[in-house]
């Protein structure tokens, strides 16, 4: 009990210095939507050499672009859509209806589970904002290309193709896709794999503690877990930050798409893990790794709070008044942090993305410390859920 009284002291104390702190983050967003169009028109230009590509990240010191089949392409259409969706000009409407274009070829890609992140991202937002003609049909191919990674079995979606079948953390972000196409099509077996992956998800992804596993493989014969394994976390046993971040967003989403109560309460005990955990810095930006074996000297992970603070904004809606105002004092923080100058990049900087200290997969020793695509696409998002709520 005395726990809980600090837990609620605190979250109290935090919740009142961020009433301050959002009237001041609220005053900024114009000049920072205002920074984020000069960067991102520096973007455009520089894109210019890579015809048919995509933006991702600055690794080795070499700006990198990828194709449409990267896990991440459709987080630059998508960014350029939130600046249409602040701004409402032509300008952001056109770059991201020509970088959304470059991801048609892959509307009945099956190679992996990010069809989600690939085609939402960018042609969801898309037809939410402007409703352009083709964009619904290209997001039900998508919907039912990741429908054949389904294992009726196991009732999971297979994340990779190597391992036996894995199933990551991050895959809990592709289904709402499928969970669009369910209300889009009247077709509820998509519907039906999305319910069964995040239900089998919650049941076994998970520790004592709160925390996600990144992968689980199992065995497809069986249905039992074959093996945990670290992906790109520090240890198999330990928090990856961004796995984390994917956890909370992805059951805030399940909650919010279907009204599951369980949902929400898997959601609610990831954030309560996450904003207290013992290792989060003060100002809300966590280390690639909660657990990470440098402290305080680990390497920041940017992506992993702007994808917290995002999620956090959006579960703030659906509980009660005082964890609303803990939520929502953590991710203002969060985003007063990246806002800074720390964080956010001078126009002109960093080879044209918005945020800086991003973690890719440190294990494997790449994108350490760089911009990437992702942070700046939550990191927009969640400024928009700002200005869409109190």
């Amino acid at each position: 009990m005395i726990r809980i009284a600090i837990v609620l002291i605190c979250w109290a104390v935090n919740a009142a210095n961020a009433a301050a702190s959002e009237e001041d983050l609220r005053k900024m967003i114009p000049a920072i939507f205002a920074d984020a169009q000069v960067q991102y028109r520096g973007m455009l230009k520089q894109m210019e050499a890579y015809p048919g590509l995509l933006p991702r990240t600055v690794d080795n010191a070499k700006f990198s672009a990828v194709k449409a089949e990267d896990w991440t392409s459709g987080f630059f259409p998508g960014a350029l859509w939130y600046l249409y969706e602040y701004t409402k000009a032509d300008e952001w409407k056109v770059a991201a209806k020509e970088y959304t274009a470059r991801l048609e070829k892959i509307r009945h890609y099956t190679g992996n589970h990010d069809v989600g992140f690939m085609l939402y991202c960018s042609y969801g937002n898309g037809l939410r904002l402007a409703d352009v003609p083709g964009y619904k049909e290209v997001l039900l191919d998508g919907a039912k290309a990741l429908s054949t990674r389904y294992n009726e079995k196991l009732g999971l979606i297979r994340s990779w193709n190597n391992y036996t079948f894995p199933v990551i953390i991050d895959n809990m972000m592709n289904l709402e896709l499928l969970m669009w196409a369910a209300r889009n099509k009247g077709d509820t077996r998509c519907e039906t794999i999305a319910r069964s992956h995040a239900d089998v998800t919650l049941k076994n992804h998970f520790r004592p503690d709160g925390s996600a596993y990144h992968i689980l493989d199992y065995n497809p014969e069986t249905g039992k877990i074959a093996g945990y394994y670290s992906g790109q976390g520090q240890s198999k046993d330990g928090p990856w930050a961004r796995g984390q971040s994917w956890g909370l967003y992805g059951f805030t989403m399940m909650y919010r798409t279907t009204k599951d109560k369980r949902y929400l309460d898997k959601a609610v005990a990831v954030a309560d893990y996450l904003s207290n955990h013992k290792n989060m810095p003060a100002d809300g930006i966590p280390y690639w790794d909660y657990e990470a074996s440098n402290m305080p000297n680990a390497c920041r992970d940017a992506s992993a709070g702007a994808i917290m603070a995002s999620a956090l904004l959006e579960l703030s809606g659906y509980v009660d008044n005082a964890k609303a105002k803990c939520y929502r004092a953590m991710a203002i923080q969060q985003l007063c942090s990246l806002s800074s100058s720390h964080y956010r990049a001078a126009p002109g900087f960093n080879n044209y993305f918005l945020l800086m200290h991003n973690v890719g997969n440190l294990p494997q020793k790449y994108e350490i410390d760089v911009p990437l695509n992702y942070a700046d696409y939550y990191y927009l998002e969640a400024l928009l859920r700002v200005l869409k709520s109190r």
